[in-house]
């Protein structure tokens, strides 16, 4: 039985939910996502979006839970949005914005310039003293995690200074250096 999947979607005001053949539709103040689904029975009943399984085959179980969780992340998506900040850390690393692009300093030998998809608002916050922070914002969850992870994989944080790209209250697995 999932405990996930029994749970119902409570469809905030102003987000519009609609069912058709195997395609949902959510429409919101922030934007508009569609979801193709299968195995499962999707029904808006008031304020609620149940997600039902047909039947207990391993096939039906395995995707009730996954599609609850995908209409969830489009609910929320498209009423309050979603938002992912990375910092940079090291000596000399730099972000900077000009509208959808992102130059990024990194320590290589060139800056890595970055265009970043219209739907990703993206902001840059540099404060004397702190470390440099990118920040994220769409309405698509999925899309917001794919390019925060695509920034974050041009320089991965190392395990003895925590050089690099991380994510904002990300911890760190530390090693201890040569013992002397």
């Amino acid at each position: 039985m999932s405990r996930i999947g029994n749970n119902p979607i409570t469809i905030p005001a102003g987000v519009t939910v609609k069912v058709e053949d195997s395609l949902v539709h959510v429409e919101g103040k922030l934007g508009k996502l569609s979801q193709q689904y299968s195995d499962v029975l999707i029904e808006v009943e008031g304020s609620d979006i149940m997600v039902k399984r047909p039947s207990d085959s391993k096939d039906h179980r395995a995707k009730h839970g996954l599609y609850r969780s995908l209409l969830s992340n489009m609910v929320t998506g498209v009423s309050e949005g979603w938002t992912k900040e990375l910092e940079l850390v090291g000596v000399g690393y730099r972000a900077s914005n000009q509208g959808q692009k992102l130059d990024l300093a990194l320590g290589y030998s060139h800056n890595i310039v970055l265009n970043i998809a219209p739907e990703v608002k993206v902001e840059t916050i540099s404060e004397k003293g702190k470390n440099p922070i990118v920040k994220l914002t769409s309405f698509d969850k999925q899309l917001v995690g794919q390019v925060a992870a695509k920034i974050r994989g041009f320089r991965k944080p190392e395990p003895y200074k925590g050089k690099g790209v991380k994510f904002v209250g990300e911890e760190l697995r530390r090693k201890a250096g040569k013992s002397a």
